[in-house]
């Protein structure tokens, strides 16, 4: 016996809030989850992030450039994010974004957009540090390299826009924030660049 398509219109409604995901998308998530909303939000993130990678190589010359102050006038940051077409930059749904990242910004503190920005000498400089931090461990050597690769992995998470865990809902990184809108926007979307400034620095 097939299962039954009717499901619960609060729950499908709860969904679309939580996602921003369409109404049917929402609505043939919850019937494969049998009405059982994380799984039904880890589906449609699945499915977001799949567009969101035929996206991105779309080009974005259209976007804004958005500023937020913060704690009195003692942080502001600028931040451009772009798009493809003037109708989304205009949309309530990316000034929510740039809000949402620009808050972000002024929160985390992030050195660099994405682990490509970050130079080589700096790179091989946290990797020094990590490795002499290791001199006194009796491991192999191999050993010892993974875990520096991952001491940087953790170093990147920390200064990388794209990779600081949202300050917001934590569960997700900024990278991901990005492509759950262009999963809900249909467009590509990218963070260009950024500035933070703090009083006094």
């Amino acid at each position: 016996m097939e299962k039954s398509p009717n499901v619960d219109a609060g729950l499908v409604k709860n969904l679309r809030s939580m996602t921003g995901a369409g109404f049917v998308d929402c609505k043939n998530a919850l019937v494969e989850s049998n009405g059982d909303i994380d799984k039904a939000v880890e589906a449609l993130r699945k499915k977001g992030l799949a567009r969101a990678q035929k996206k991105a190589s779309r080009e974005t010359k259209e976007g804004l450039v958005f500023s937020y102050i913060h704690a009195g006038g003692r942080i502001g940051v600028l931040v451009e994010i772009n798009c493809e077409t003037d109708f989304v930059a205009r949309t309530d749904e990316f000034h929510e974004l740039a809000k949402n990242i620009s808050m972000h910004i002024a929160a985390a503190n992030p050195l660099f957009l994405k682990r490509e920005n970050v130079s080589a000498e700096i790179i091989a400089k946290e990797r020094e540090i990590y490795k002499d931090q290791l001199n006194t461990v009796d491991k192999p050597q191999a050993v010892k390299e993974k875990i520096v690769d991952g001491k940087l992995d953790k170093y990147f998470q920390e200064v990388c826009l794209y990779e600081q865990p949202f300050i917001k809902e934590p569960s997700k990184n900024i990278s991901s924030l990005v492509d759950e809108n262009v999963a809900k926007l249909g467009e590509n979307i990218i963070v260009k660049r950024f500035a933070r400034f703090q009083l006094g620095e």
